[in-house]
């Protein structure tokens, strides 16, 4: 049993669990450590990235302990101990690739979970799961502070549940799915419709704006996706006040599965130590469910719904459950996952969904449109929509610009069977007012600047507003569509009809 201040301290104590097979084992009085030669043990079986390791009697390693593998491999080997076979014998999974690990290799105990640096010492590096720097700017140096991977959540009494929005800049999000600071938000879409360039405009405009520490965790990122995003935050000027933790694609599943536990923890060290607000961002946490469904099948447990591991909804709750705030420091986390074949209903996603205060929605539909951002205002939310918290007049203005495209939408059938020219005044006035509000909506980013020649918008809530009151005032009936797409304020919209219209009478 935990004790409050092993709780408060936010430290996991090594799980130890009886044997299988091995009857009632009774409390004993604790015993002193077996010599160092009798706590190595030796590799029996490998298979792909799970590990048997064989002990002698009483020496039997912890659930999520950490084991050294003591091979010639070229690097050091983690393993980390998920399950008790019998009373001398437990299977691991890999951090790295077993490739040419032999049977009778040597393991040594380290009688503690994986632990990796934290502070001010991994700002601007690039980290793998057991904290290795891999961006070769030499070691972080012996003198690092460490922390375990495995941690319990803050203590109730120690959580901050006060509710505070966290401001992007990016209109949309602002306006219909506001973010929580302390909180949850996640980005959900398909493959293809902007879930990682929409991650790092965040990064890039909330580093900027809030001057916090980042930490983001690449989960079976691509290794193109991370030298993107290594170029694009060295560019910015905010790669100093951010930790890179990196488990790639191409990695075994043990490094995927562990390594946003490995981002959590660095970010943990800035929220209960430096009393710094972090922002932690994550890509992608299906990945990391994936990554969990492959372990789980190498470990011989019987699949579940879907073929995902039975374990799915503990092991995202254990990963969730730690992002929180404390009194005078936010964890901040925005986390973006992939919905497999656009199936919402798919039981990851499902899982997901359960813990977040804010839901961005990415569509296909207005991607394929070229409406980009491609957030969904019908299906994107946020508990924060409130008007006790946001208060009555952006709450007012959001239920207005969601009604009016919920409208357009209902009425896209009857226009594209019948043309718009069979609608009522009314209806055709709403749809025209629904398509301005959709580019008006739109966005240049910052980090797509070099691709598409528009400087990147950062908007204030207050100008997203005043935009939106406009166009559903009427004031931009007669100004073409085209004014609206891919600007900032409202006074961008002014100028860009202002120039259409002198262009027209040069002509």
């Amino acid at each position: 049993m935990e004790t409050p201040d092993a709780i408060n301290a936010g430290d996991k104590p090594l799980q130890s669990t009886p044997a299988a097979g091995a009857g009632e084992n009774p409390a004993a009085p604790a015993e002193a450590p077996a010599p160092v030669e009798a706590q190595r043990g030796k590799v029996t079986r490998v298979r792909g990235s799970v590990v048997d390791v064989e002990f002698g009697p009483q020496t039997l390693p912890a659930l999520n302990e950490a084991l050294t593998v003591e091979w010639d491999g070229g690097y050091p080997l983690i393993i980390e101990v998920e399950e008790h076979l019998d009373p001398h014998l437990v299977r691991a999974v890999a951090m790295q690739n077993t490739s040419g690990l032999r049977r009778g290799t040597p393991v040594s105990r380290t009688r503690k979970p994986v632990e990796v640096p934290v502070g001010e010492k991994v700002l601007g590096r690039l980290l793998n799961v057991v904290g290795e720097p891999t961006d070769r700017l030499g070691p972080i140096g012996a003198d690092a502070v460490r922390w375990p991977i495995h941690r319990a959540a803050p203590a109730m009494i120690r959580q901050d549940h006060t509710r505070e929005v966290f401001y992007t800049g990016i209109k949309v999000i602002d306006l219909l799915a506001p973010l929580a600071k302390g909180g949850k938000a996640g980005m959900f879409g398909g493959a293809g419709v902007g879930k990682t360039v929409l991650l790092m405009e965040l990064i890039r405009t909330t580093v900027e704006k809030y001057s916090g520490i980042s930490v983001f965790a690449g989960i079976g990122e691509r290794s193109r996706e991370g030298h993107e995003l290594l170029a694009e935050l060295r560019g910015s000027g905010v790669l100093e006040r951010t930790a890179l933790v990196f488990g790639q694609m191409n990695e075994p599943p043990g490094a995927r599965w562990r390594v946003g536990m490995t981002a959590l923890t660095i970010a943990e060290y800035f929220r209960d130590v430096m009393g710094r607000n972090v922002l932690l961002l994550m890509d992608n946490v299906f990945r990391f469910v994936q990554a969990g469904a492959e372990v789980s099948g190498m470990l011989g447990r019987l699949p579940s719904r879907v073929g995902y591991q039975p374990t799915l909804a503990t092991e995202i709750a254990e990963l969730q459950e730690r992002i929180t705030s404390v009194a005078g420091a936010a964890v901040t986390a925005i986390q973006a996952v992939y919905v497999p074949a656009d199936d919402f209903t798919d039981p990851a996603v499902v899982e997901t969904f359960r813990h977040l205060d804010s839901s961005i929605v990415l569509s296909r539909d207005m991607a394929a449109q070229g409406l980009y951002p491609a957030i969904d205002p019908l299906n994107s939310f946020s508990v924060l929509l409130d008007p006790r918290v946001v208060g009555a007049e952006h709450y007012a203005v959001a239920e207005e610009v969601r009604k009016t495209i919920a409208r357009y939408r209902e009425l896209q059938e009857i226009i594209s069977l019948l043309g718009v020219e069979e609608l009522s005044a009314e209806d055709r006035l709403a749809v025209e007012r629904a398509r301005r509000i959709e580019r008006f909506l739109t966005q240049p980013f910052m980090v797509t600047e070099q691709f598409t020649g528009i400087p990147g918008k950062s908007v204030t809530l207050d100008k997203t507003l005043s935009g939106c009151r406009a166009i559903l005032a009427g004031e931009g009936d007669k100004w073409a569509e085209a004014s609206f797409y891919m600007t900032g304020s409202f006074d961008d919209v002014r100028a860009n009809e202002a120039a259409a219209a002198k262009g027209k009478g040069t002509a």
